[in-house]
Order: structure tokens, then sequence, then C-alpha cells
């Protein structure tokens, strides 16, 4: 009968200390602290995925594998759990990716911004996510001189990007002129290519920040040259300290941490 009692002790006490998490809140429990997450319903893959996965255990016991400071903590590589020291980590995943759902300039990269990790435009055009790799962006405080130069920036990005959209459609046909050794029509083609690169970017949207977004960059931080480029999912609500404890500690060449920042374990809300 004690040992009941004592059973049912351990429980309520247990209860008593687990957070109440609202529905799309992700409580993320690190051994630097812990960091709490609301998730957005306007990207619903993300959340959902995000949701399932920490539900199952799959976050827990993993590292923050890359940390730069002033930029951003990723983890969510399952190749990172019980990794020995020095290994170059980044390229694990649950073997699947998740359409994008940049919905830019709604949600951006301040700092707290949950984001979605994914492979660069030259092999991933449509810019799908990683199925588990995320950021948490730390960031800094821009001014006015820092956005022009970040405009000019994005506005390269956004020409790269069009260029890999618009190679995806024609690479087959590149590639057999190349092995045909039909120079003539491979430059034909590649003069195309940049016409049409030219057109679109002619029609593109503006990439110059607004003014509301480049207020937030002013005074809270983030990282605006990855705005419209990746999936930007939720957003941190408490642990602010946490990130710039984690972002602060020294890491190696891979921007790998010296002493393990370990995701002991994810917690979601009902």
């Amino acid at each position: 009968m004690n040992k009941f009692i004592a059973l049912i002790a351990i429980a309520i006490t247990f209860a008593a200390c687990s957070p109440k998490l609202k529905p799309n809140q992700v409580l993320l429990k690190t051994n630097k602290g812990d960091i709490l997450v609301e998730l957005y319903d306007e990207t619903p893959k993300h959340r959902d995925n995000f949701k399932k996965l920490a539900s199952e255990g799959f976050y827990d016991q993993l590292l923050f594998h890359r940390v730069i400071n002033e930029f951003m903590i990723q983890g969510g590589d399952p190749e990172s759990k019980n990794a020995f020291r020095g290994k170059e980590l980044g390229n694990g995943g649950p073997g699947y990716t998740i359409d994008a759902e940049i919905d830019y300039p709604k949600y951006f990269h301040k700092k707290g911004a949950l984001a979605a990790a994914r492979m660069g435009d030259n092999v991933n055009p449509e810019k799908k996510s990683s199925g588990s790799q995320f950021y948490i962006v730390q960031g800094k405080v821009f001014n006015d001189d820092d956005f022009e130069k970040v405009e000019k920036r994005l506005k390269s990005m956004q020409k790269q990007s069009i260029f890999y959209q618009t190679l995806e459609v024609y690479k087959d046909t590149l590639m057999s002129l190349r092995q045909a050794g039909d120079q003539a029509a491979v430059m034909d083609l590649q003069m195309k290519i940049n016409d049409i690169v030219e057109e679109k970017l002619a029609n593109a949207p503006d990439v110059n920040i607004p003014e509301n977004v480049k207020e937030v960059y002013r005074t809270v931080g983030g990282v605006p040259h990855l705005d419209g480029n990746y999936t930007v999912f939720g957003e941190v609500v408490k642990g602010f300290n946490v990130i710039d404890s984690i972002a602060a500690v020294k890491c190696d060449e891979n921007d790998r941490p010296l002493q393990n920042i370990i995701i002991k374990k994810v917690i979601t809300g009902n």
C-alpha cells in the first residue's frame, strides 16, 4: 500500500513539473537551458512535421551541431546523436524533404526565428526544407548602411535562384548537346537561358526590405539576408538568453561546438 502511495506521489510530482504548453508550442530542453517555441499555423507542413518528430523522440539527445555567433544555432541531424568529437555533421535527416512554405515578409529572420535548414539552390531550386534540421536565429542589430548592403546581396541571391530554377528546365537538353559535341547549340541554349533569367529578374518581386521589417532588425536584430529563401515556421517566445549562451560557445573549424550542446528532450503541446 505504501509503495502504491509512493508511486502516486511520484506521478503527481512529475505532472506538477511538466510544462503546460499550448497546442502549437514546443519546449526544447537543452543542457544550456530551456527554449520555448511557438509554431505557425501558416506553415502547416513544417508545423506538423516538427511536432510529429518531437513526439516520437526524434530530437532527443541530438546536438546543436552548427553554431555561429551573431548568426544562428542549428540542430536536428540524427547523426549527431552520440557523435564522436570532431565528426563533421549536418548531412543527416529522416529521408525526406518538405515543400517550401516561405511567407515573407510576414515571417522573417528576426532574432528567435525558427527556420528549416535546406540544401543550396544549385541542387535544390525549389528551396525544399530538410525533413528534420532546423536553426534558431540569433543574428545582430542592423543599421541603414547595413540594409543597403543586404539588399544588394538579396538581389544577387534572387538572380542566382532564378538562374538555377531556369537551368533545371533545360539541364537535360544542355547535357545532351554537350555529350553530342554540338558546341554551337550549347552556346545558343546558354544565351537563351541568360535571356530568360534577365526577363524573369526584371519581373521579379522587389527585394527591398519593408520598413516595418527594418525596424525589427534595427531593434531586435536578426539575419535579413536569409529572408525569402528559407521557410520560417515558428519563433522563440522564451529562452532568448539560452540562444545567446549557446551562440557564445567555442567551436571548431566546422562550427561544431567543442563542448556538446545537447537537446535533452523536446516536448510538444497537445
